[in-house]
């Protein structure tokens, strides 16, 4: 072959060899990731989003993905079959019926936070709503929870302690009911009515009042002789195929940091929080060990 002819074929050659010696060098170093999937409470939105971002920050190449509804309907896909690592109810009823399914790594289920329930009024007030008793007034417009729905459940229970005490008087709840005109599946759909001014008043948990509604609503307090205390557990899904980051989630969660985050958003906090997470951690670890024995 003419050597003038060889030559540029031989520099292609090279130059072939060159590029897929590179593409394959830049290819080596693949980023793992993990996704942590968390079903929470409607009523943790907010909370949950920033506290989220704080532990992807601190856990490089997690990605949290939350799913959030009312509890029960949380639990009821849990029970159907949904994937997911880590359960955050509003109450320990639907906890309770996911664990019963056998569905729960009971060892790390811990009461994380607690709630309390308020009504919300449009800003303006337009039916003049000043106080708990004012919700049993003829023509009043009111929008709850249903019943199956964990906040929707609590307001019974406080209309029913209230219809107990002399202030109110033993019909207090059924003049209430009587005024209700809607109610939701979840308690942020309470607080949009409410804000849009589709009702009167809403009952509402005391930290269902994200930024974006804080102009638009007002928040009024029920006496604690009458409220009930809201329980919020969390724990781990027993087919969780990340235990331990979903014990660190859990950690995480009951930490200083994410106490801070759940007292900005309204909740209480539960003074055996932090020890029951310790103990938890040590179950999860237990049961991680003798699972990677095992293969």
């Amino acid at each position: 072959m003419d050597k003038k002819k060889f030559m540029p074929i031989l520099l292609c050659a090279l130059l072939s060899v060159l590029v897929v010696t590179t593409s394959g060098c830049t290819t080596t170093q693949n980023t793992q990731s993990t996704k942590l999937t968390v079903f929470a409470a409607a009523s943790l939105t907010d909370a949950f989003n920033e506290t989220a971002q704080a532990f992807e920050a601190n856990n490089s190449g997690v990605t949290v993905a939350l799913n959030y509804a009312g509890s029960q309907v949380l639990a009821t896909q849990i029970k159907q079959g949904a994937t997911a690592d880590v359960f955050a109810s509003a109450d320990q009823k639907n906890m309770k019926s996911v664990q019963d399914a056998g569905l729960m790594n009971n060892s790390s289920v811990a009461i994380f936070a607690e709630n309390k329930l308020a009504i919300i009024v449009p800003t303006g007030n337009p039916a003049n709503i000043t106080s708990l008793i004012d919700l049993a007034k003829p023509g009043v417009k009111l929008d709850i929870c249903n019943s199956s729905v964990p906040c929707g459940n609590y307001t019974l229970q406080m209309l029913a302690k209230a219809s107990n005490n002399s202030t109110y008087g033993s019909g207090f709840t059924n003049s209430v009911l009587a005024n209700v005109v809607s109610q939701e599946t979840n308690v942020n759909d309470v607080v949009a009515k409410v804000a849009l001014g589709q009702a009167d008043a809403g009952m509402v948990y005391k930290s269902d009042v994200p930024a974006a509604y804080q102009s638009k609503v007002q928040v009024i307090t029920i006496p604690d002789s009458v409220n009930v205390l809201a329980q919020y557990p969390i724990g781990i899904l027993s087919g969780s195929q990340n235990a331990q980051l979903a014990q660190s989630f859990i950690n995480f969660v009951t930490s200083p940091a994410g106490q801070a985050i759940l007292l900005k958003y309204g909740f209480i906090l539960p003074p055996t929080a932090q020890n029951a997470t310790t103990a938890a951690t040590s179950a999860v670890t237990s049961q991680s060990s003798t699972t990677a024995s095992a293969t």
